[in-house]
């Protein structure tokens, strides 16, 4: 059976985008995607991206996507022993999925082994474990940030919002980028809301790293988190770094005045510890 998201907030408003964004944009990853095909969770176009890109998961099974088969069979369990991820048809949601799973198979890939592996440890009934929700939390609602300046990595743990949005905003798009993986957010951002958070995981490069091609950028942030997955880390749902995505320059047109950043609900405060 699939599993079920209680943090995943249910959208039934229409789609205000009548076209893919901008590359330019959160939706960046995805380009290189949906460049020519129809903007609707199509299945057909599904077949035709997976078919051309021919992906193998962890476990060596070639990627598909299938119809929801009301069979029993786990929705993770089902993906490492067949490849096969139930995707419902006509669903934002789950259309999303799909296209992070083209855009980042090494880290979807590690994600689906870490949560089989974990499915093998004992638990009491109906818990899935603190490893596996935060791996969940990762897969629906994550972004990987990069930067080729520490200190705008630093404004971000310490939740200085003002200041790293605001007052460092032509060094924010000179020298840091943002990958979004959830794909949950990406169902969000078709219709973005006032408080719309992502959970970060930080990564510095070089200055020469942010001027590369984008599917090389993709590529290497893939490798990076895969790697990470798979290392054992991201599995403490509190150790993910809160981003208020419509704090970013572009995300709105609200954000273009210093004021929108004195909302203090939007833009909170937070404890500081110590997260990845």
């Amino acid at each position: 059976m699939r599993r079920r998201k209680p943090w995943r907030r249910r959208r039934s408003e229409p789609v205000s985008l009548s076209g893919w964004p901008s590359p330019g944009g959160l939706f960046a990853p995805l380009s290189p995607l949906v460049e020519g095909i129809p903007f609707a969770p199509d299945a057909a176009s599904l077949e035709l991206l997976c078919a051309r890109l021919d992906l193998r998961t962890a476990s060596g099974r070639r990627l598909s996507f299938i119809a929801p088969q009301g069979d029993g069979v786990d929705y993770e369990m089902r993906i490492w022993a067949r490849g096969e991820v139930e995707t419902r048809p006509a669903n934002w949601h789950d259309f999303f999925n799909a296209l992070v799973w083209l855009s980042f198979p090494l880290s979807k890939s590690a994600l689906n082994a870490r949560h089989v592996e974990s499915m093998a440890v004992p638990r009491a009934q109906h818990s899935r474990g603190r490893d596996r929700d935060a791996l969940t939390h990762f897969d629906e609602c994550g972004v990987i940030v990069v930067s080729s300046d520490r200190s705008l990595l630093a404004l971000l743990r310490s939740f200085q919002w003002k200041t790293l949005f605001w007052e460092r905003r032509r060094d924010l798009a000179r020298a840091l980028r943002c990958f979004v993986f959830g794909h949950a957010t990406y169902e969000q951002l078709l219709q973005p809301f006032r408080g719309l958070t992502a959970k970060a995981v930080l990564h510095e490069v070089s200055a020469d790293w942010l001027h590369a091609p984008l599917r090389e950028q993709l590529a290497d942030v893939d490798r990076r988190l895969a790697g990470e997955v798979a290392a054992g880390l991201h599995v403490d749902p509190s150790a993910f770094h809160p981003l208020p995505l419509l704090g970013l320059p572009g995300v709105t047109a609200a954000n273009e005045s210093a004021s929108y950043y004195d909302d203090a609900w939007q833009f909170r405060p937070g404890r500081t510890r110590r997260r990845v």
